[in-house]
């Protein structure tokens, strides 16, 4: 049953991708668009994905997302989606009003080769963008990439569009006391973006995080149909990037080009690093806002550092040695299999389908001593097929990953902890962080509840202890 059916023998596949770990790169756009505050995203291609992108996405929030489409017909795939997308722009404007139209492509305007900008700038022309509205557009056709690669390229959008030169004269959004950074947080959960203000607010910065999804997917229940929920990063904070003192970027894959897009556009200094998921990484994060705000850690974030220790402490004989594999994200998988060996566990297996670069090299890295005896892979034949051939050649004691890895801990009777994109059968990360001291206390609960759990279960009454 299932995927019973999988082989143990390995073959060697060049272009042949199957069970996929990665997806599209528009969906990535249509989340990092969300983070604006009343912006809508719009799907310059058919409806079908459209829909897919918007269903998606609502499956893992839990939360209407609402997006637009420019409805491609077998007229806009022969003659080019101009009249279309011009057609949407003044239709959006004037029925739901959004401060923000974020334009991303998909694989059929991208084929036909639509000039998004040029269409923009026709439409601006035409007077249908309201003054004081916006359209940003980012290329994002599915052939290439993944959802995070997506995700990335709205996000440089954002600075391309909105980011504005030093300004000595214009007024601050905030404390004007407090150092200002700007903090790219990658894709990560509204609960990330929420735990990583908290974070920089509790160092006394004054941190402009962007894009901030916290307030839209995460969005409390209010009686009230709200076209765009009231978080997000507004327009007017966006344009203040550039008199930050500096960008702190967390993952390559994610935010990286946006960091170097605002550093050579308004001359901002950038510092790219690893997503805060577990100890090590969370401490490098801390210490790039001390040294670039200017600030000291306060006693409360050295509280949750010692909480998180004790715990790894006490709880080591249980984790020590665990085999590891896990599939997803590369930002998310460099950082997990970083805290895997703090933890002293042992990933073993690795895949990502989202190609990037260096992406070993940084898993190399994050696996120090252990390099050599892990297997990871990413690209096309990186996928769930060849990280469950795998397994079945040797088994693992947890596997970690979005919920398309249920199939493969079923047939294998192994542990499976979800963490990613996407979950569709639990709920929680959109509330509950794994970022920061507190999210890696989560993690290592969540990783203990299930070892723990498989041992009540399989011990015999002999053995089934009260405590353990």
């Amino acid at each position: 049953m299932l995927l019973r059916h999988t082989p143990t023998e390995v073959s060697e596949r060049r272009s042949l991708t199957i069970n996929p770990a990665k997806t599209c790169q528009p969906i990535g756009a249509m989340y990092a668009a969300l983070g604006i505050r009343d912006c809508l995203p719009h799907s310059h291609g058919s409806q079908g994905c459209c829909s897919y992108h918007r269903s998606t996405l609502t499956r893992h929030y839990k939360e209407p997302v609402m997006a637009s489409t420019s409805s491609f017909t077998e007229g806009a795939s022969v003659f080019g989606g101009q009249s279309n997308l011009l057609q949407s722009l003044e239709t959006i404007f004037s029925v739901y009003k959004p401060r923000v139209v974020a334009v991303h492509t998909t694989c059929l305007s991208e084929t036909i080769g639509d000039d998004i900008p040029q269409i923009i700038a026709k439409a601006k022309e035409e007077g249908k963008i309201p003054d004081g509205a916006f359209v940003i557009h980012a290329n994002t056709p599915s052939y290439v990439g993944s959802h995070v690669t997506g995700f990335s390229t709205m996000v440089k959008s954002m600075v391309d569009y909105f980011a504005e030169p030093k300004a000595p004269t214009r007024a601050v959004v905030a404390d004007a006391g407090a150092p200002r950074l700007n903090i790219i947080p990658g894709w990560v959960e509204p609960a990330d973006m929420r735990e990583i203000k908290r974070i920089a607010t509790a160092m006394g910065i004054q941190a402009l995080v962007f894009p901030d999804t916290s307030g839209i997917t995460d969005a409390p229940f209010s009686g009230r149909a709200e076209m765009f929920p009231a978080g997000g990063v507004s327009v007017e904070a966006l344009a203040t990037m550039g008199d930050a003192r500096a960008t702190v970027a967390l993952g390559p894959t994610a935010s990286a080009a946006a960091a170097s897009a605002l550093e050579l556009k308004c001359d901002v200094p950038h510092e790219t690093m690893e997503l805060p998921i577990g100890l090590s990484a969370t401490d490098r994060f801390v210490d790039a806002l001390r040294r670039r705000g200017g600030v000291q850690v306060p006693a409360a974030l050295e509280e949750e550092r010692g909480q998180l220790l004790d715990v790894m402490s006490d709880m080591h004989q249980y984790l020590y040695q665990k085999r590891v594999a896990l599939f997803g994200d590369p930002d998310q998988l460099v950082a997990l299999t970083e805290f895997l060996m703090d933890l002293d566990m042992d990933p073993v297996y690795i895949v990502t389908g989202t190609p990037t670069k260096k992406f070993e090299d940084r898993i190399r890295h994050a696996l120090k001593d252990r390099a050599d005896r892990a297997k990871f892979k990413q690209g096309a034949t990186a996928d769930m097929f060849l990280l469950h051939q795998w397994i079945k050649n040797e088994s693992v004691d947890l596997l970690i990953g979005n919920t398309y890895g249920k199939y493969i801990a079923r047939d294998e009777d192994v542990p499976f902890l979800r963490l990613g994109f996407p979950v569709l059968d639990r709920i929680g990360h959109v509330y509950f962080p794994t970022v920061g001291y507190r999210g890696a206390l989560r993690l290592l609960e969540k990783m203990l509840d299930l070892f723990l759990d498989r041992q009540d279960r399989d011990a015999p009454e002999e053995s089934f202890e009260l405590v353990m």
